[in-house]
Formats: structure tokens, C-alpha cells, sequence
């Protein structure tokens, strides 16, 4: 299966150091977890933070959502600890802050060796400087554990001096780059946090708009706004209709030899027979998820 194939229409961030979220999450509808010992936790609590996901994971009980434990940099007095607790912690996969380069990729994944870690364990990366963007295809390819990169576009809006504008024309450029260098390398791409939590129709516009960048998901602050985006990133009844009227109908053209299908005026081909499988199974794994 391919690593974009999975529901990651929705993907929450976790505090760490608060053990009643970590409990609540295990019933929200959220496709993925991010459980965080980063920005989301105080220096005093950073190493509580650590226990209680390792604690949280080794419980289970969060079904077939998609975990990840985002970790400190390595840069910082408690990266090292929370990589070789992440080895073999029953993660998902890593998430790795602060990096602009396929350098510091390696550097983590080979402290996540070192203590252990799984072959399937994988490493997502926060995209949220210049330079990482710029080296995004770098990055992307750094290694076969990579599963995906994920928008910090609060971090670069602050280093690109940048708005946070309804359209969010400034951050285009670096959206566009994360796509091209994920699909390059058969990765995820999740967008960004969305602040403002009295914003449902503007949220609603950034989710769409990510979804028609192509990205897969959207990463959240709040379980408020995961309906809205398991709808943006989701297919809806209309596209699973249609995707099935070009699978019967491109079928049936081939059985009786014919080159040239046409579903609703508009030509079908191999390409979009593709996509629409992969919709349908898209849809069946989100059913799974409950």
C-alpha cells in the first residue's frame, strides 16, 4: 500500500502533559494523533510529558487511528531522551521539529536506531522554515522511513515575516513545494494549524483549499474543528457515486472493446480509473476507522 493511502484527514495535536486529553482522545474522530512533547509543553513539564505518552501508548485503547509522537529537537536538553523513548514505544511514527535538511533526518533516525526502533517505525517532519522549504525535495527524500511532512505555518509565517491572510497567498509558494516534493517521493502532506477557533467559515475555506492543493489532511488544535475537516478531506456521497460510474463504465467499454469512454460528457481514462479506486478505498478505510 502505498504510504499516502490512509485516512489522514484529520490530524490532532495532543498535549503531552495533560493525561486527560491523551484519555479523551481515544474517543474523538480524529483519523491521527499527534501526541506532543513539543510547542504544546512547558519546559517544567517536558519530561512528564514524555511518561505520560509513553504511559498512553503502552495502554492502547485508541483503536486504528494513526499515532505519532512528536518529539524535541535534538537541539534542545530533551530531544536525545525523546527519541530513544519513541524507539520503542509503540508509535506510528516520529515527528520531527525544527529540521532543514536531510542531515538532521538521518541524525534522528539514527538515535531511533540506536535505541532500537522497529523498521516500521517512521519519521514525519515539521516544514516550518525557510530553508526547509527550500529543501524540501532534500528532505523528502532523506530516507525510506519518511512517511510525511507536516506544515508548521505558524513558524514560518513568523520567520517569512509574513500574514496570515484569509487566502493565504503568502504561504502558496511553500504549500505547492511541500506537495510536489511529498507526491515525489510517495509521502504525506498535512497543512497547517488554524488558530482562530471562533473561525469556522474561514477554517472551512483553508481546509477546501488545502484539499484542492492536494493535500491530504489537515493538522488541528482543537477537536472543534475536526468535522470540518474530515468533510474537506473527505469524499463525499456525490464522489463516491461518480467514482463508481467511471469504474462500471470505463469496465464495460474495455469488455466490449471499445477505446473512447465518455461518463457525464467528459472523457475517462486509465487515470481517473485510478484515482477512483483509490477513492473507494479510501472510503472503506475511513469505515473502518469507526
Amino acid at each position: 500500500m502505498a504510504k499516502t493511502n490512509r485516512p489522514r484527514r484529520s490530524m490532532l495535536y495532543m498535549p503531552g502533559a495533560n493525561t486527560r486529553a491523551l484519555d479523551k482522545a481515544r474517543s474523538l474522530a480524529a483519523d491521527a494523533l499527534i501526541l506532543d512533547l513539543e510547542d504544546s509543553c512547558a519546559p517544567d513539564a517536558k519530561e512528564a510529558a514524555r511518561t505520560n505518552v509513553v504511559a498512553a501508548l503502552a495502554e492502547g485503547g485508541y483503536g486504528n487511528r494513526e499515532l505519532i509522537m512528536r518529539v524535541n529537537a535534538l537541539t534542545t536538553p530533551w530531544g536525545h531522551a525523546d527519541l530513544v523513548a519513541a524507539a520503542k514505544s509503540g508509535a506510528d511514527g516520529v515527528l520531527i521539529p525544527k529540521v532543514e535538511g536531510a542531515e538532521g533526518v538521518r541524525q534522528a533516525e539514527a538515535v531511533l536506531r540506536d535505541a532500537g526502533a522497529p523498521d516500521d517505525l517512521k519519521l514525519w517532519v515539521m516544514m516550518e522554515t525557510p530553508l526547509a522549504i527550500l529543501r524540501a525535495e532534500e528532505v523528502a527524500g532523506a530516507t525510506p522511513r519518511m512517511a510525511g511532512l507536516v506544515l508548521g505555518t505558524s513558524d514560518l509565517a513568523k520567520d517569512l515575516h509574513c500574514a496570515h491572510t484569509p487566502e493565504r497567498l503568502p504561504f502558496l509558494a511553500s504549500l505547492s513545494l511541500c506537495v510536489l516534493a511529498g507526491r515525489a517521493f510517495d509521502l504525506a502532506i498535512m497543512d497547517g494549524v488554524h488558530l482562530d477557533l471562533d473561525d469556522a467559515e474561514g477554517f472551512a475555506r483553508v481546509c477546501r483549499q488545502g484539499a484542492e492543493l492536494g493535500m491530504d489532511g489537515k493538522t488541528l488544535i482543537h477537536p472543534k474543528q475536526l468535522d470540518a475537516a474530515n468533510e474537506a478531506f473527505g469524499p463525499s456521497a456525490d464522489d463516491l457515486a461518480q467514482a463508481h460510474k467511471i469504474i462500471a463504465a470505463y469496465d464495460a467499454a474495455m469488455a466490449e472493446g471499445k477505446g473512447v469512454v465518455v461518463v457525464n460528457g467528459k472523457l475517462v481514462e486509465n487515470l481517473h480509473v485510478v484515482a477512483a479506486r483509490r477513492m473507494l478505498d479510501m472510503a472503506e478505510q475511513i469505515k473502518a476507522l469507526g
